[in-house]
């Protein structure tokens, strides 16, 4: 047994102008363009469409649903902006995981792919990078280190800072301290 949607009362169908003025209590007039048509839903209520202004929404309507009340007039349930047919849309939501699952997949295939494109050379273009970091090294001078023979790079250096730096000033305070200590023995001899 099929049930026919109930008639849609007129009062709704024509009720543009309560439409546009509940529109109107959320976006800029100039965003609300002209009428669209209508869609029956349950329990006789009428959606009202607007095509949309909104740059970014193309597609998009604007939709004001209305109902009538027994012995009331035409009141409005809810306005909200839906896209039709053909509106552009943000992709579905994809957890993390399965992004990440599917990026180190496409980057396997990449490099299984650039592996075999060079008909197995890249064994050799692998040997041939560790002889070039290992050429990098000959190509130092004494330009390259510090006074105290460290390169000038090296796991003392903060954001550019060299700590070393830092070190000899705390040395010097230390020396400072000792000598202090020295004269203290002294006169208590």
């Amino acid at each position: 047994m099929t049930s026919t949607p109930e008639p849609a009362d007129e009062r709704l169908l024509s009720a543009h102008d309560l439409a546009r003025a509940a529109l109107y209590e959320i976006t800029a007039p100039a965003t609300v363009g002209d009428a669209a048509g209508y869609t029956l839903e349950e329990d006789g209520v009428v959606s009202l469409r607007f095509h949309n202004r909104l740059e970014g929404y193309p597609g998009w309507f604007w939709t004001v649903s209305l109902a009538v009340v027994e012995g009331a007039e035409p009141t409005v349930l809810e306005v909200e902006l839906l896209p039709g047919d053909g509106a552009l849309l943000a992709p579905e939501w994809t957890p993390w995981a399965e992004r990440l699952a599917d990026y180190q997949a496409a980057q396997a295939a990449l490099a299984e792919a650039a592996g075999e494109s060079a008909d197995g050379d890249a064994d050799e273009d692998a040997d041939e990078d560790d002889d070039d970091a290992l050429g990098d090294l000959d190509d130092m001078d004494a330009a390259d280190f510090d006074e105290d023979g460290s390169p000038i790079l090296h796991a003392g250096d903060v954001d550019g800072v060299d700590i070393d730096v830092l070190d000899e000033d705390a040395d010097a305070d230390e020396d400072d301290e000792d000598d202090e200590d020295d004269e203290d023995d002294e006169d208590e001899d």
